[in-house]
Protein backbone atom coordinates (compact mmCIF):
# COMPACT_ATOMS: atom_id res chain seq x y z
CA UNK A 1 0.00 0.00 0.00
CA UNK A 2 2.75 2.37 0.37
CA UNK A 3 3.71 2.87 -3.83
CA UNK A 4 0.34 4.28 -4.48
CA UNK A 5 0.37 6.67 -1.57
CA UNK A 6 -2.19 4.73 0.42
CA UNK A 7 -5.01 4.50 -1.99
CA UNK A 8 -4.87 1.20 -4.15
CA UNK A 9 -3.95 0.08 -7.13
CA UNK A 10 -5.76 1.24 -9.80
CA UNK A 11 -6.23 -2.68 -11.70
CA UNK A 12 -4.99 -5.87 -9.86
CA UNK A 13 -5.44 -9.59 -11.46
CA UNK A 14 -5.79 -12.63 -9.53
CA UNK A 15 -3.96 -14.98 -11.56
CA UNK A 16 -3.20 -17.88 -9.30
CA UNK A 17 -7.25 -19.37 -7.89
CA UNK A 18 -6.41 -18.86 -4.24
CA UNK A 19 -8.73 -17.30 -1.79
CA UNK A 20 -6.04 -15.60 -0.41
CA UNK A 21 -4.62 -14.00 -3.81
CA UNK A 22 -8.09 -12.58 -4.83
CA UNK A 23 -8.17 -11.32 -0.56
CA UNK A 24 -5.22 -9.60 -1.78
CA UNK A 25 -6.84 -8.07 -4.91
CA UNK A 26 -9.77 -6.82 -3.18
CA UNK A 27 -7.24 -5.63 0.00
CA UNK A 28 -4.96 -3.55 -2.50
CA UNK A 29 -8.20 -2.28 -4.96
CA UNK A 30 -8.42 1.60 -5.09
CA UNK A 31 -11.80 3.32 -5.39
CA UNK A 32 -12.82 3.12 -8.93
CA UNK A 33 -10.28 0.09 -9.64
CA UNK A 34 -10.64 -3.09 -11.78
CA UNK A 35 -10.28 -6.77 -9.83
CA UNK A 36 -8.92 -8.87 -13.09
CA UNK A 37 -10.21 -12.20 -12.04
CA UNK A 38 -8.41 -15.17 -14.52
CA UNK A 39 -7.39 -17.31 -11.69
CA UNK A 40 -9.29 -20.97 -12.05
CA UNK A 41 -10.74 -21.57 -8.27
CA UNK A 42 -11.06 -24.79 -7.28
CA UNK A 43 -12.79 -23.75 -3.90
CA UNK A 44 -15.18 -20.86 -2.73
CA UNK A 45 -13.57 -17.81 -2.74
CA UNK A 46 -15.43 -15.28 -0.45
CA UNK A 47 -16.41 -11.63 -1.87
CA UNK A 48 -16.23 -8.60 1.41
CA UNK A 49 -18.73 -6.78 -0.08
CA UNK A 50 -18.61 -4.94 3.89
CA UNK A 51 -15.33 -3.69 2.41
CA UNK A 52 -15.95 -2.72 -1.11
CA UNK A 53 -19.43 -1.30 -1.29
CA UNK A 54 -18.46 2.13 -1.76
CA UNK A 55 -15.50 1.77 -3.60
CA UNK A 56 -17.22 1.62 -6.92
CA UNK A 57 -15.01 -1.37 -8.45
CA UNK A 58 -15.27 -3.29 -11.05
CA UNK A 59 -14.18 -7.40 -10.68
CA UNK A 60 -13.76 -8.91 -14.71
CA UNK A 61 -13.59 -12.92 -14.86
CA UNK A 62 -12.62 -14.86 -17.77
CA UNK A 63 -11.04 -18.50 -18.22
CA UNK A 64 -8.51 -18.83 -21.06
CA UNK A 65 -9.77 -19.35 -23.80
CA UNK A 66 -8.93 -19.57 -27.60
CA UNK A 67 -9.83 -16.09 -27.88
CA UNK A 68 -7.64 -14.76 -24.65
CA UNK A 69 -4.81 -16.60 -25.46
CA UNK A 70 -3.05 -14.83 -28.34
CA UNK A 71 -2.82 -11.98 -26.52
CA UNK A 72 -2.19 -13.86 -23.10
CA UNK A 73 1.00 -15.33 -25.35
CA UNK A 74 1.57 -12.11 -27.33
CA UNK A 75 2.13 -10.36 -23.30
CA UNK A 76 5.26 -10.96 -22.43
CA UNK A 77 7.01 -9.51 -25.76
CA UNK A 78 5.17 -6.36 -25.07
CA UNK A 79 8.10 -5.94 -22.87
CA UNK A 80 5.03 -4.01 -20.51
CA UNK A 81 5.00 -7.33 -17.93
CA UNK A 82 8.38 -9.30 -17.57
CA UNK A 83 6.81 -12.58 -16.92
CA UNK A 84 9.74 -13.91 -15.36
CA UNK A 85 9.01 -12.23 -12.41
CA UNK A 86 5.58 -14.33 -11.75
CA UNK A 87 7.45 -17.53 -11.61
CA UNK A 88 8.40 -19.00 -8.86
CA UNK A 89 9.14 -22.52 -9.09
CA UNK A 90 10.81 -24.11 -12.32
CA UNK A 91 10.87 -27.62 -13.07
CA UNK A 92 11.92 -29.69 -15.56
CA UNK A 93 9.56 -31.87 -17.78
CA UNK A 94 10.41 -34.81 -16.53
CA UNK A 95 9.56 -33.81 -13.05
CA UNK A 96 5.98 -32.32 -14.41
CA UNK A 97 4.30 -34.12 -11.62
CA UNK A 98 5.95 -32.88 -8.58
CA UNK A 99 5.49 -29.11 -10.48
CA UNK A 100 1.95 -30.16 -10.50
CA UNK A 101 2.26 -30.79 -6.92
CA UNK A 102 3.30 -28.04 -5.84
CA UNK A 103 0.99 -25.44 -7.74
CA UNK A 104 -1.97 -27.45 -6.09
CA UNK A 105 -0.63 -26.74 -2.96
CA UNK A 106 0.21 -23.30 -4.06
CA UNK A 107 -1.08 -21.77 -0.41
CA UNK A 108 1.45 -23.76 1.36
CA UNK A 109 4.39 -23.73 -1.14
CA UNK A 110 3.73 -20.49 -2.21
CA UNK A 111 3.76 -21.30 -6.07
CA UNK A 112 2.78 -17.96 -8.24
CA UNK A 113 3.33 -19.72 -11.65
CA UNK A 114 5.27 -22.73 -11.94
CA UNK A 115 7.34 -23.29 -15.24
CA UNK A 116 8.39 -26.32 -17.00
CA UNK A 117 11.28 -26.06 -18.86
CA UNK A 118 12.19 -28.42 -21.38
Amino acid sequence: MSMPAGFGVDTAIEAVGIPATFELCEELIAPGGTIGNIGLHGTKVDLHLERLWDRNITITTRLVDPFSTPMLLSSPHSRRIDANLLITHRFRLDDILDAYETFSHATDTRALKVKIEV
